[in-house]
């Protein structure tokens, strides 16, 4: 008998990411309080959480990274080795591809976001369009364009909360019809066996995302290890940095 479709959200941020506050073990919880099957962790730079979270067991999870290029930035999911970022958009996607991941453009046609111009998406070799993208502004209008590009240029259409608080992970997702191995996930996104569902993240989350990126830019930084915006002491040498992370795969 066949499984059925896996309900994954392709767009998902740790506190690795310097703008997010979401640990590790508020991943896993969030996501089974949301019926999801798994998700692809992308922070910003860096594979580091993602790495940690893919000995979780209870979920699949895809290890990823979100990385700026010039022109926009792009998922790349299953990869195990990090990317750089600031090289251009065709060397980005070549290089995920070399990893054996694939490469998704990332918000390409958001307001008030760096996106992917439609020119420049037609000739980068992408694997897939987010489509859907709950912290997008306005969310219906980008949502719109975003599907009128994926059909242009004929390419799966994936969606991905973009959470950077546990509350908005689950938001949106990608239902995929694979089996729960990652490679069959990834051939599935290959081949166009989604379909993208979603909604945008509260207003109230978004509220509170605003107020935390101005209290970091006022404090340049990271704050005191009180704050949601601090930096996990031990980052690359345990689970996380999070004192209130209560397991640990290390």
């Amino acid at each position: 008998m066949k499984n059925p479709p896996l309900k994954i959200d392709l767009h998902v941020h740790t506190l690795y990411s310097k703008d997010a506050s979401t640990t590790l073990q508020e991943v896993v919880t969030y996501s089974k309080k949301r019926g999801l099957d798994g998700v692809a962790i992308t922070d910003h730079g860096t594979l580091r959480g993602a790495l940690k979270l893919a000995k979780e067991k209870t979920i699949t999870v895809i290890p990823g990274m979100e990385i700026d290029t010039p022109q926009g930035h792009v998922l790349a999911l299953n990869i195990t080795a990090p990317i750089p970022s600031k090289l251009s958009l065709p060397e980005t996607v070549q290089r995920i591809h070399d990893s054996g991941g694939i490469a998704v453009a990332a918000h390409p046609t958001v307001f008030f976001k760096l996106g992917i111009s439609r020119r420049v998406a037609s000739v980068s070799n992408f694997d897939a369009v987010e489509v859907i993208n709950s912290a997008a502004f306005p969310f219906f209008l980008s949502t719109y364009m975003n599907r009128k590009l994926a059909e242009k240029l004929d390419l799966p259409q994936t969606a991905g909360s973009d959470a950077h608080q546990s509350v908005e992970i689950g938001t949106a997702y990608t239902v995929i019809d694979a089996d729960t191995y990652i490679d069959d996930i990834i051939e599935a996104i290959r081949k166009g066996v989604t379909i993208p569902c979603g909604k945008a993240i509260p207003w109230t989350a978004r509220f509170r995302r605003g107020v935390r990126e101005i209290k970091r830019g006022l404090k340049g930084g990271y704050s005191s290890k009180f704050s949601i915006w601090s930096k996990p002491k031990s980052i690359g040498k345990g689970f996380s940095g999070s004192e209130h992370d209560s397991i640990s795969y290390s």
